[in-house]
């Protein structure tokens, strides 16, 4: 621990904006989860610790000698890297304390709780339409308690405090002054990544920083915010896509006076007034060389060119939120399907199947078909006996059915079957495939015995192929195999020796086919690409015409391709 500073030197100064980009960033995620719309600007969290990581670094590459110049350079950084309105506000907080600190070569008390004065007057103009319940609350009640306390004569470090305690006071202030932050039970997230910059300067200047516990004091607190948001409902769940009335998220930076479109000297209004017409959230920051844009529009292109006639486009961003907010609403979709699928399962069923496979794809088709449980495994990881007899005891299942989905695992499956404590069977299937087929026999309604011989009569309706290669050479069943070369299976059985994949596949599928045959099934792994898959479905095609095909991404190893024909 070090001494409390009285003055801010350019060295406390380095120490203050690197202390509050590391701040930030180790705060990021807890800020992030604290956002009630994450459309468009949903990570304010990471916007705002990029923002000042970028600050930061300017700060430390410039040779300057004074704290206004290093202010300067903070600003520039901050204004280079802003990101999202949080990012955006927080640039403009820094530009105001760099006009204020300008020609200062150190800071008293007084000087501190000007530059806070500014900061706050310059944020609240970047903003089209200023909302209370904001960052922008936070950082008005801290300049004024800065002002307040430097009138009175407090020092420094007792000023910082006061400041900290009213920005605080301010964030915890914000549900009442923006409705939305009270339905959800939370505080605003711009405000709290401010909260947690000027407490960044409080612990440097009362000497009490440490790089090592980084960790915002009131992260407890955040932590069952974020609980209680993510418990309830979020409002950007229940908005509308097409509610949303500009609909792309446009940014621009601009370098002024440069490139060959550049037809008008830069002015702040003029250029502000033309884009406020033609949105909303609009934020347009600048220094002498460059502004930055955003706003929300329905007319991307308007702002794009409007920014050329100014100078030469460095940087152009659109995102278009309706499609980010279907996103979301489909996201969370997804997840409370997941969730009701996981309460069913915490309740004890009263049969269950377990099914050996690899490959998330692969899963999701089990899964699909009614598979309690997939246990991960197949060709070169084959689940033991404990693995099978455990997932049963877990599952709190009164009888069980095992499909092993491969012939190396049938042993453990009937190990398994006599040590469980309940009644369990074990379907013979060799392959995923016939795994699948049998699958569409289950009736979780009949019993052990009669699933077992319904699904195992199943086994016999598919013929199942797969497509490998060669790891080493050899010679099988007349076949001379080099080490790289295809290798097409039918019923586990090497059948086709070929150079490429997709040769190899049709090939396979020509002696997996007859004339009783309707449905080719292909399931693609990690080893297919989009074109082959095409290429062996026009294959297909020319093998019959009227065979009906589906294609299911499996995301198995190993296997390029798993086939099957019905």
């Amino acid at each position: 621990m070090t001494e409390e500073i009285t003055t801010i030197t350019p060295l406390e100064y380095g120490k203050m904006v690197n202390a509050a980009a590391a701040k930030l960033s180790a705060n990021a995620e807890n800020i992030n989860k604290l956002n009630v719309f994450p459309v468009p600007d949903g990570d304010t969290g990471t916007n705002m610790a990029l923002s000042m990581a970028s600050g930061a670094e300017y700060e430390r590459e410039s040779q300057d000698q004074t704290v206004g110049q290093l202010s300067k350079a903070t600003a520039k950084g901050l204004l280079m890297g802003a990101r999202g309105n949080s990012g955006v506000i927080l640039s403009q907080i820094f530009r105001g304390m760099s006009n204020s600190m300008a020609d200062k070569a150190t800071l008293s008390a007084r000087d501190m709780a000007d530059a806070l004065m500014e900061a706050a007057k310059v944020a609240y103009k970047s903003v089209m339409k200023p909302t209370e319940g904001t960052i922008l609350t936070v950082i008005r009640e801290a300049a004024a308690e800065a002002d307040r306390s430097a009138s009175a004569g407090d020092a420094l470090p007792v000023m910082m405090k006061n400041v900290q305690v009213a920005a605080q006071k301010a964030l915890d202030s914000t549900p009442d002054l923006l409705p939305v932050l009270k339905e959800v039970g939370v505080v605003d997230s711009g405000g709290q990544g401010l909260v947690i910059v000027l407490s960044a300067f409080t612990d440097v200047i009362l000497g009490t920083f440490d790089e090592n516990n980084l960790e915002a004091p009131d992260n407890a607190e955040l932590d069952q915010m974020v609980s209680n948001l993510h418990a309830g409902a979020q409002a950007d769940e229940s908005l509308n896509p097409d509610d949303i009335q500009f609909s792309y998220c446009t940014e621009i930076m601009v370098d002024l006076g440069q490139g060959t479109t550049w037809t008008k000297d830069f002015d702040y209004d003029t250029f502000y007034n033309f884009i406020a017409d033609k949105g909303d959230s609009l934020l347009v920051i600048n220094d002498d060389d460059v502004v930055k844009v955003h706003v929300h529009t329905e007319d991307p292109g308007t702002i794009i060119h409007w920014g050329t006639e100014f100078g030469s486009l460095r940087k152009v961003k659109v995102d278009n939120m309706r499609n980010q907010q279907q996103a979301v609403i489909d996201e969370q979709a997804a997840e409370n399907k997941a969730n009701a699928q996981k309460a069913e399962k915490a309740e004890a069923p009263e049969l269950a199947v377990f099914a050996v496979a690899s490959g998330d794809g692969v899963a999701k088709l089990f899964d699909s078909l009614g598979v309690y449980q997939v246990i991960t495994g197949g060709q070169t990881m084959n689940p033991s006996t404990k693995d099978f007899v455990d997932a049963i005891q877990e599952s709190g299942a009164k009888k069980a059915i095992i499909l092993p989905n491969n012939s190396n695992i049938f042993l453990a499956a009937d190990q398994a079957k006599e040590m469980a404590d309940v009644p369990v069977a074990v379907v013979k299937s060799r392959s995923i495939q016939q795994g699948l087929t049998a699958m569409m026999a289950y009736n979780p309604e009949a019993s052990v015995e009669d699933n077992e011989a319904a699904m195992t009569d199943e086994l016999g309706t598919v013929v199942s192929g797969a497509v490998t290669q060669a790891v080493r050479e050899t010679s099988l069943k007349g076949h001379d195999i080099k080490k790289g070369d295809w290798l097409g299976m039918k019923d586990g059985e090497i059948v086709v020796v070929g150079k490429k994949l997709v040769d190899t596949s049709k090939a396979l599928l020509e002696q997996m086919c007859d004339d009783d045959s309707e449905i080719v099934t292909i399931i693609s792994g990690k080893g297919a690409k989009p074109k082959e898959e095409k290429a062996l479905e026009e294959a297909i095609s020319e093998i019959d015409e009227d065979l009906e095909i589906e294609v299911h991404d499996g995301g198995q190893d190993l296997y390029p391709f798993l086939l099957s024909v019905e």
